[in-house]
């Protein structure tokens, strides 16, 4: 089991605790608690408490999304396993910029499968596959989903930016130097 994996099974594993007690015990000493007990190595500990403080604080928002794209399942009457789950794909999806879309949905299907119901991996991908297409249909596009050459070149511009002293371009005023096609900025 990969570091990344491992660290979303026990934020599932803490967000589940969390949600059976109605929110009322604090999700980052649950997850601490976890880690310590069945983890204490684990590097990427912070990953962990980032989906788990994440999911808490926009629990709203996200709970909000699961109920629109699977409006034939009041979200009580989702198991608490399968909720989770959504809760954690749903904010990878929408609030973490560096995990690539496709990587939030395939990991939270594994983890339905794993640890939901015969049906939960179907289900989980259909409901975040919603969330997904919503977002492309909107214009949200993560750096991380876009296609490996342009990340390229705007590592490369953001490189040669960094070389001429500007970590941002602060004028993009078009001169006989520097025409308007030009990634650059005069100093």
């Amino acid at each position: 089991m990969s570091n990344r994996h491992l660290c979303r099974a026990l934020a599932l594993q803490s967000l589940y605790e969390w949600d059976f007690h109605g929110g009322q015990k604090d999700a980052v000493a649950l997850l601490e608690r976890n880690v310590s007990e069945f983890a204490p190595d684990l590097d990427e500990k912070d990953f962990s408490r980032t989906i788990v403080k994440g999911v808490v604080d926009h629990q709203t928002d996200i709970d909000a999304m699961i109920t629109k794209f699977a409006p034939d399942w009041p979200l009580p009457k989702i198991t608490t396993v399968d909720r989770n789950v959504l809760r954690i794909g749903t904010f990878e999806l929408t609030y973490t910029h560096e995990i690539p879309s496709k990587v939030a949905i395939n990991e939270a299907i594994e983890l339905a499968k794993t640890f939901g119901g015969e049906s939960s991996g179907k289900f989980v991908n259909g409901v975040l596959g919603a969330v997904y297409r919503d977002q492309a249909a909107r214009g949200v596009v993560k750096d991380s989903d876009k296609p490996k050459e342009i990340k390229e070149e705007k590592k490369e511009e953001k490189k040669r930016h960094k070389a001429e002293g500007q970590g941002v371009p602060t004028d993009a005023t078009p001169s006989e130097d520097f025409p308007a096609d030009h990634p650059h900025v005069a100093e």
